[in-house]
């Protein structure tokens, strides 16, 4: 039996992206998600970006794969290559 990986999205408040990334992986794939608030953490958010080398949110990561923001969320939900990362097949 699979258990699910550990997904991780950084956000902030003001950004709807974010919401949307959140509420996606909730809601129409049923999964759990850690939600890390930036937005009083200036220093956090310069670690995240040059540990990612993306300066914007949110930032998305399944397990330790960086999958990158919403859009890139969408893409990979869009080219069937979403679920196998989140079941590890």
């Amino acid at each position: 039996m699979s258990t699910q990986p550990h997904v991780r999205v950084y956000k902030t408040m003001t950004c709807g992206y974010c919401t949307a990334a959140v509420r996606f992986l909730r809601r129409r794939k049923g999964l759990e998600v850690e939600v890390i608030d930036l937005t009083f953490e200036p220093e956090a958010r310069r670690e995240l970006a040059r540990t990612t080398g993306q300066r914007t949110v949110p930032q998305i990561f399944i397990g330790e794969h960086h999958v990158g923001g919403y859009d890139d969320l969408r893409s990979l939900d869009q080219r069937g290559e979403l679920d196998p990362l989140l079941t590890g097949v």
